[in-house]
């Protein structure tokens, strides 16, 4: 099924950028966590807690020691929300604040999207909206001329290889952080284009 992809129609604004430590180099993006605001009875909002999806990374600024406003450095686990889920926490003034985080499994509305770009035989897909575990960590893709074909880590859920997969419909496999693995066949018709997006079926959670 073929999607105009809208980043704001998958996760809105209940995104997370992290810090080095957490951010894995990109490996990570896709998972969700939980977040609530603790240990501080002026600022924090009591019994409330937002779930966001990692799509972004924190950046460390070595200008700045770790503990002196270099927030993102290592070894900060540092989460940093847009002002519209900080807001559901914490008053936004306070700034930084202490949270209690955990992962917890993705649950996402329709089947895992692929949006594909590129030029000429190099492909490159971006791989979202994925429930369960969230973070792909392996992904093949089949034109009706080839066998599976590993495809290489960008960065993030970007994922890329040099094939001529042009005019043939496109199947993926792709295995999450946690084992599992979806094989989606025919997923892209033989008339798809770069910069077109396509579902398949979904992850439990």
């Amino acid at each position: 099924m073929l999607f105009k992809y809208d980043r704001d129609t998958f996760y809105g604004m209940s995104t997370v950028g992290l810090s080095e430590s957490l951010f894995e180099r990109g490996q990570i993006c896709g998972a969700c966590f939980e977040l609530r605001c603790v240990n501080d009875l002026r600022w924090c909002i009591p019994g409330t807690s937002i779930i966001v999806t990692v799509t972004n990374f924190c950046a460390p600024n070595y200008g700045f020691p770790a503990d002196g406003g270099g927030h993102c450095n290592p070894p900060n686990k540092h989460f940093v929300l847009p002002i519209e889920a900080f807001e559901k926490i914490a008053i936004w003034k306070a700034g930084n604040m202490p949270i209690q985080y955990r992962r917890i499994k993705c649950r996402k509305e329709g089947g895992i999207r692929y949006t594909i770009s590129g030029s000429g035989i190099f492909m490159s897909v971006l791989i979202s909206n994925v429930a369960g575990a969230g973070d792909i960590v392996a992904v093949k893709v089949k034109g009706s001329r080839t066998g599976w074909l590993p495809m290489g880590r960008n960065w993030g859920q970007n994922w890329h290889i040099n094939a001529d997969l042009r005019n043939q419909p496109l199947s993926f496999e792709v295995t999450s952080s946690d084992g599992v693995t979806i094989t989606s066949y025919n997923v892209a018709p033989k008339s798809w284009s770069y910069g077109q997006t396509f579902e398949s079926k979904q992850f439990e959670s």
